[in-house]
């Protein structure tokens, strides 16, 4: 008899390694790439996807193809998705998608946050970063099924991403961030390939009138910090041409009290993060009362509290009160007969726009108050009513540095995608101003990078000289998509884009994305900014070399009647 065998992991622990787990790595990378493949470009289809019976995606045979079926179903010519709570999400936006699908594969997940990451650190090319590291992994396969050692494949993959860089930097021109329409034709070729396109002028000039505003610098230092102070609005009704950039900042707020004032030129603002109510206790307060007279001055206490707060705040003149707590009914009966506007229950985010739009300070105590508190950089307040709701604009400001954008639109769901849109356009104008160097777009610049990496690859020795070259194919990933998605015929004009590429300085030479027809990015006026490149390559390289990396994998499992109640039904038939 030979030893008996060591149990090591539990019982209901499964492990996979070797090869299989490198095989069933790049089938799940290859899987989220096609998925969204056809959302690249300005001819990008979009995708149907219901939540009710899609299950999570898995790597075995019979799954992997219940899933590409599933995905054939899901290329349409409009994308919906249909969220956990029931609304509808329309985008062919690569980061939206992969965030409404449930996966279970660690590799599939580790690509979903990859473009997360990508629209979070450049705003733009999520898309991109998806599909390009899928490549890389999908040409590594074969050196792996050849017994490559997954180690020399990711010292080759390393050593191509530096020369990568160094290209890129090589192939990047300044570009004058002060040009309003050299800087109105970046953004345009970011929004070319969404929804917005028909728009794309009105679009361009509101990303760029935005950003500029919030744009601040201090001791040497640029910031431009959209996410706080550039505060999109969307009003479903109108027209999208009715969009537009405030010089101020506009809240869904009406004044607490009818008889106050709606219009008001040149307001005082003073700005509150404290309740102009009488102080509550926090749990359950108990007061004894033995005398009538006790209750009367109980309420007479409150009023005196309440009055002299009012009265601080009187003691500075101002025309508009805004709080993020409440205004009780007697503060709002001392306010009115002082002829100022209260609006209450701002939200936090609102009222520091605010106070960055008005040169107003936010005070905590109203006793606190002074002359330089008062914002007075707003040279009108009024409220309107825009279909069933008041919204309070506080416009006309002298130097804001936060700003409103309001969206009209047919729905809810367009306006959604036009905001998504919008903040795509918005990053590029951001990343452009931060870090003003241009590459031109279409799949020149993958074109140009692969033709250089591939000439240095001629010159290296040794079996690390075939992944390294690897990477110069799979970078032409990029400008075979949008041939694909347009309809073009691939093989015929990707040679011919290879051919033109080894000419002398044809690197601005790409594919355009609307007919499939070569043509040179210079004169159609298609740029990307150098630094969603930068991040593009090294996020989809560094990913490929991570799941590479991986060759064991330990998963638990829950008992079979958790199980049998939790597993959604269409892979029941398919699970063996």
């Amino acid at each position: 008899m030979g030893p008996r065998p060591v149990l090591v992991l539990s019982q209901n622990m499964k492990r996979e390694s070797g090869r299989k787990v490198q095989t069933g790595n790049i089938t799940a990378a290859k899987t989220i790439a096609d998925i969204i493949r056809t959302c690249l470009g300005p001819r990008a289809m979009m995708k149907v996807r219901t939540f009710a019976e899609i299950p999570v995606l898995h790597t075995d045979k019979k799954r992997y193809a219940y899933y590409r079926s599933v995905q054939i179903l899901l290329l349409f010519r409009l994308q919906m998705l249909l969220d956990p709570m029931g609304g509808i999400v329309m985008t062919n936006d690569g980061n939206a998608i992969l965030r409404e699908i449930q996966v279970q594969h660690p590799a599939a997940k580790s690509m979903i946050e990859i473009s997360r990451t990508q629209d979070e650190e450049v705003g733009d090319g999520t898309t991109s970063v998806i599909i390009l590291a899928g490549e890389m992994l999908s040409v590594a396969e074969h050196f792996l099924e050849q017994q490559m050692h997954p180690t020399v494949i990711i010292g080759a993959y390393r050593k191509a991403l530096d020369d990568m860089i160094s290209i890129l930097k090589k192939i990047g021109t300044p570009v004058d961030v002060n040009n309003k329409e050299m800087m109105l034709k970046i953004i345009k070729s970011a929004i070319n390939t969404k929804a917005i396109n028909r728009w794309s002028d009105l679009a361009c000039s509101i990303a760029l009138d935005a950003v500029k505003t919030v744009e601040f610098e201090e001791n040497g230092r640029k910031e431009i910090d959209i996410k706080k102070y550039a505060k999109v609005e969307k009003i479903p009704g109108g027209f999208s041409e009715d969009s537009c950039v405030l010089r101020g900042i506009m809240v869904n707020k009406d004044v607490t009290h009818p008889r106050m004032r709606r219009l008001i030129k040149n307001p005082r603002i003073v700005l509150l993060d404290c309740s102009l109510e009488y102080k509550k206790g926090e749990s359950q307060t108990d007061i004894e009362i033995t005398r009538e007279e006790d209750f009367a001055r109980i309420l007479q206490m409150e009023e005196e509290y309440i009055q002299q707060i009012c009265e601080d705040l009187m003691r500075v003149k101002p025309d508009l009160v805004i709080t993020e707590k409440g205004i009780s009914d007697l503060a709002q009966h001392y306010l009115m007969k002082a002829n100022i506007t209260a609006i209450r229950r701002v939200r936090k985010t609102d009222n520091n726009r605010i106070a960055r739009a008005c040169g107003a300070r936010i005070v905590s105590r109203t006793d606190e108050l002074r002359e330089e508190d008062v914002g007075t950089g707003a040279r009108l307040f009024e409220v309107k009513k825009i279909g069933d709701e008041y919204f309070a604009f506080i416009t006309d400001c002298k130097d804001p540095k936060a700003c409103t954008i309001i969206l009209r639109g047919a729905s809810k769901e367009i306006l959604a995608e036009v905001e998504r849109n919008l903040q795509d356009a918005m990053q590029v104008c951001r990343n452009v101003l931060i870090d003003p160097q241009l590459v031109p777009g279409g799949g020149a610049t993958e074109m140009a990078v692969s033709h250089a990496l591939t000439e240095k690859s001629k010159g290296m020795t040794g079996v690390e000289q075939w992944p390294y070259r690897a990477v110069a194919q799979a970078l032409e990933v990029i400008p075979r998509t949008l041939i694909q998605n347009c309809g073009a015929s691939t093989i015929r004009v990707l040679t011919s884009l290879r051919a033109k590429h080894t000419q002398e300085g044809s690197q601005t030479w790409g594919v355009n994305g609307e007919t499939g027809a070569l043509v040179d990015m210079k004169d159609l006026g298609i740029w990307e900014p150098l630094a969603v490149k930068l991040q593009t390559y090294k996020t989809a390289v560094e990913t490929a070399v991570l799941l590479l990396r991986i060759d064991d994998i330990v998963s638990g499992h829950k008992k079979k009647g958790d199980d049998q109640s939790k597993q959604p039904a269409a892979p029941e038939a398919a699970q063996e």
